[in-house]
């Protein structure tokens, strides 16, 4: 292992239920723990709250579909006029991005839900936005259908929640973060758990390599030996 080992190309671990730090959060994760066809859930909150990672997590069967606004409105058409809806779920990530062609397709898809919802052919729909449902900036009939059944707001996590987590995560690993590491990740470094727990990977790796233990300074050394194009938010 050379000095390439950078946060960059270690990629976050795969999203899931488990991994998911709850903080206040739990009645919405009980929620998505039972999801079953038919039901549909709206998550809202600001960046970094955990939304598509709660979406990611839950679209991880041949049987599930995650749609981000970066695609075709036409795969959720598609959904929405199959004789037989393809997946048991069907999960949508940042609605408020939604285009005309993407509205009238989640529209589409909405009315379809509820058409099928105590049949066999039955579907659930995960969806989440950075707003509550009647603030999204999306046309009317949209608006309330986000509200239709489950609507929960997702709270950030805390300091103390964010330290735990961080605990958590070097133990499974067989470390120990003193709390001075702990302390200045917090206040210098990117807030989101994804990128916290990448974090964390990389110095085991990098402690690994140097023969060091993991200190405050084997930390910068680790931050300061990234490339340039690293996204990090860091004062060294």
């Amino acid at each position: 292992m050379t000095q390439q080992l950078i946060l960059d190309l270690l990629p976050p671990s795969p999203p899931s239920l488990d991994n998911f730090v709850t903080g206040g959060n739990q009645e919405a994760l009980d929620a998505l723990r039972h999801w079953r066809p038919g039901r549909a859930i709206y998550l809202w909150g600001a960046p970094g709250v955990g939304r598509s990672h709660l979406l990611r997590a839950l679209s991880g069967t041949d049987q599930a579909f995650y749609f981000s606004t970066s695609e075709s409105a036409q795969a959720l058409k598609d959904i929405a006029t199959a004789d037989t809806p393809p997946y048991r779920l069907v999960a949508i990530d940042d609605v408020q991005l939604l285009d005309a062609n993407g509205q009238a397709a989640l529209f589409t898809l909405y009315n379809r839900w509820r058409e099928v919802a105590s049949t066999e052919q039955g579907f659930a729909l995960i969806l989440a936005g950075d707003r509550a449902p009647l603030a999204m900036p999306l046309r009317e009939d949209l608006r309330t259908r986000l509200g239709w059944d489950l609507v929960f707001r997702l709270d950030p996590l805390s300091d103390d929640d964010r330290a735990h987590a961080l605990r958590k995560r070097a133990g499974d690993r067989g470390l120990e973060l003193s709390p001075e590491v702990i302390n200045w990740v917090l206040t210098h470094y990117a807030r989101d758990m994804s990128r916290l727990s990448a974090l964390v990977d990389a110095l085991d790796r990098y402690s690994l390599e140097k023969h060091r233990a993991i200190t405050l300074p084997l930390l910068k050394d680790l931050l300061a030996s990234s490339q340039p194009n690293t996204e990090r938010q860091i004062d060294l």
